[in-house]
């Protein structure tokens, strides 16, 4: 696909902005691990100025043009992957803007500022990447007009530092399976980040929304409705192309989102493999050996040609599904979980095989690669591993389920 002067001009303001104001500080943020609540506001500022955000004057720009996100996807992870992964996760912000009225009244100023940060609870400790049954509950009480969650939720992108969730949890006045926008200010969640071996830049978290009170406009599928009886457009509500927004209809919401949310991890892939390969290509030039740049030894351009065809396949695979779901093909589902699922794998691959090329030197911390390594070994997990890629794409292409 050949890209709009318009998105040409984004990827050179968003590469500039990275290179510039990110890079020179990304790999100490990073060893402080997850990003303060001030910091990534501040981003957030910066990033509002070239596009790319949540609030009402914005996500129709950066969600609206499907290789908007694609770019900022590949871009911002080339540098620093773990801003990225905030940003996406904050995506469940956009409903603050027809929730509840007590929603609306705390929450949409912050919205309208940029300066609301979302986070969207799915798995569990329990339950893993079983995502169609989850143990969270949502207690309805008639006289209070009020649901009640209970249960618990771990790693939320985000989780230590969102001001509001949005819970997949199970209605049990329908026995379906529904989501609940919580907004810490009414309701606030107990929350305790994790450590962990990539992505240090985000606050993953686990949170218990025990005792927690949803009013009924803040279940998705009300908030949906509700905006829908006020004249709203779908893509009024849910801030993406028409075609993709019928996917929403068509699917369940929480698997719409995923098609959304794992073609960005397919291009974050591909941005950590395009850092990790230009390192690579810089370094084999520089380091001689046996009298000899290492580029003229031919197990050294062996391992260029694997990083190389892993990127370039990585690249088409993921404009691929970004196609799709564009589209809102039949098959978007299919391609969207290809394209994770193999993207991520690749960035496992071309990672390792640049340590291999820098040698002992590769092992060193105060190298990016071995950032590059961890951040990648963690993408082939979030928002469903790679066996559970491999499950649904399975389904899709034989129409039998191997699993229930």
């Amino acid at each position: 696909m050949q890209l709009s002067e318009d998105q040409q001009a984004f990827k050179r303001d968003l590469r500039e902005y990275m290179e510039t104001e990110v890079q020179p500080d990304v790999d100490e943020l990073d060893r402080n691990g997850p990003m303060s609540r001030d910091r990534m506001l501040g981003y957030m500022n910066d990033l509002r100025e070239l596009g790319v955000g949540h609030d009402p004057d914005t996500v129709q720009e950066y969600f609206g043009d499907l290789w908007r996100f694609a770019i900022a996807s590949e871009e911002i992870s080339r540098v620093w992957p773990s801003l990225n992964v905030a940003l996406q996760m904050s995506f469940p912000a956009v409903f603050v803007e027809h929730a509840s009225e007590r929603t609306r009244e705390t929450m949409l100023p912050r919205l309208e500022d940029g300066q609301c940060i979302g986070c969207l609870a799915v798995t569990e400790p329990e339950g893993g990447s079983d995502t169609a049954r989850p143990n969270v509950v949502a207690e309805y009480d008639e006289d209070e007009d009020m649901y009640t969650l209970k249960g618990q939720k771990t790693w939320v992108g985000n989780g230590g530092i969102a001001d509001v969730a949005l819970v997949v949890a199970e209605d049990e006045q329908t026995g379906v399976s529904d989501m609940f926008l919580v907004d810490y200010e009414h309701q606030p969640w107990e929350s305790e980040s994790i450590q962990k071996l990539g992505w240090k830049g985000v606050n993953n978290a686990r949170m218990d929304f025990t005792g927690c009170e949803v009013p009924p406009e803040n279940k998705l599928m009300n908030i949906v409705g509700n905006a829908m009886a006020d004249g709203n457009e779908m893509t009024d509500i849910v801030p993406f192309p028409e075609s993709v927004t019928d996917l929403f209809a068509r699917q369940k919401p929480l698997n719409a989102t995923f098609s959304f949310m794992r073609t960005g991890m397919a291009f974050m892939a591909v941005g950590i493999m395009q850092a990790a390969f230009e390192e690579a290509l810089e370094y084999v030039d520089e380091r001689e050996t046996f009298g000899k740049s290492i580029a003229g030894h031919q197990l050294v351009q062996e391992k260029l040609y694997d990083m190389n065809a892993a990127l370039v396949s990585s690249r088409q695979t993921a404009r691929r599904a970004a196609e799709a779901l564009e589209e809102g093909a039949p098959e978007a589902r299919r391609l969207t979980s290809l394209a994770k699922g193999y993207c991520c794998e690749r960035s496992k691959d071309v990672t390792d095989e640049a340590i291999q090329v820098f040698g002992g030197e590769g092992l060193k911390t105060e190298r990016r690669l071995e950032r590059y390594y961890r951040d990648a070994r963690v993408m082939t997990i979030p928002d469903g591993t790679t066996e559970i890629q491999k499950l649904i794409v399975g389904k899709e292409l034989t129409g039998t389920a191997a699993y229930k």
